[in-house]
């Protein structure tokens, strides 16, 4: 049996995509913060698939001590990852916040959690015949900019260049972590989901968050999010687009930031650095 983990799996896209995969056969580990929310959204899954291979490990993403302590957890009980789909993200409320680890909030869940997870599952990764990672990024990353001299925004910051950073960092990162698996049986993928009608926002008091409030009555379902996360996952012969970002099941252009192997190397080398320091 095949095995995917799934980031941020109780609810919206991550819920959908976990469901999808179970259809098709896979074990889902579903990666949560709140295990009320993880067990409900199990029963759930396996009630509508009639998979019961439906697993949960409880993980506050934004502190990369637990996610190392839950990549330990994972080397332990799966000798396969077929499928990583880093999909947990957040939008902040409009107030600068730092983890306990000294590390901006939107910065840690959003990019370095994607980055220190898929860095410590690798080994099991490279083991796993044609194993995929799927990074769920946004066309957000159109307000966001690459600045290696304030990553975090301790100068400027806004919910929206928060959030737009993130996403232009994960597609940074799909670039380069194709770059640095080239040769080896693994492809790495970043999309655009579409603008999905989630709980996502729903704790930020932001302007950014309350535009996107109004705006639900004309978005994507989850089910509809999802596609491009399951496509990726599912499709076969695509190794070939490593490395790309989609959109609606299609690779598109990617921002300069992510098609500038200079700043896509600075950003991994910072994040290690990141990682060095912070576990």
């Amino acid at each position: 049996m095949k095995t995917a983990i799934v980031t941020g799996a109780n609810s919206g896209i991550g819920k959908q995509t976990s469901k999808s995969l179970a259809e098709n056969g896979y074990r889902v580990v579903m990666i949560c913060r709140n295990r009320e929310k993880a067990d409900s959204a199990r029963r759930e899954i396996i009630a509508e698939t009639g998979n019961d291979q439906i697993d949960i490990l409880i993980c506050d993403l934004s502190l990369m001590h637990q996610i190392e302590k839950t990549a330990d957890t994972v080397r332990e009980s799966y000798s396969q990852i077929d499928r990583l789909v880093n999909n947990a993200g957040i939008l902040p409320d409009g107030q600068r916040k730092e983890t306990e680890e000294g590390l901006e909030l939107t910065f840690a869940v959003n990019h370095m959690a994607y980055f220190l997870l898929t860095k410590e599952l690798m080994p099991i990764l490279e083991e796993t015949p044609s194993a995929r990672v799927v990074n769920v990024a946004s066309d957000a990353h159109r307000y966001g900019e690459f600045n290696p001299d304030n990553l975090q925004l301790e100068r400027g910051y806004s919910t929206s260049k928060a959030y737009g950073n993130s996403k232009l960092f994960n597609i940074m990162f799909t670039s380069q972590l194709a770059k640095e698996i080239e040769g080896k049986d693994i492809s790495a993928f970043s999309l655009h989901p579409g603008v999905v009608n989630t709980n996502f926002a729903a704790d930020s008091d932001s302007w950014f968050a309350k535009f996107f409030n109004l705006g639900r009555l004309f978005m994507r379902s989850p089910e509809k999010g999802a596609e491009t996360s399951v496509y990726l996952c599912l499709e076969p012969d695509i190794e070939h687009l490593s490395g790309s970002y989609f959109r609606d099941k299609q690779p598109v252009k990617k921002p300069n930031s992510a098609r500038s192997d200079e700043d896509c190397k600075r950003l991994w080398d910072i994040s290690n650095e990141i990682v060095d320091r912070t576990t």
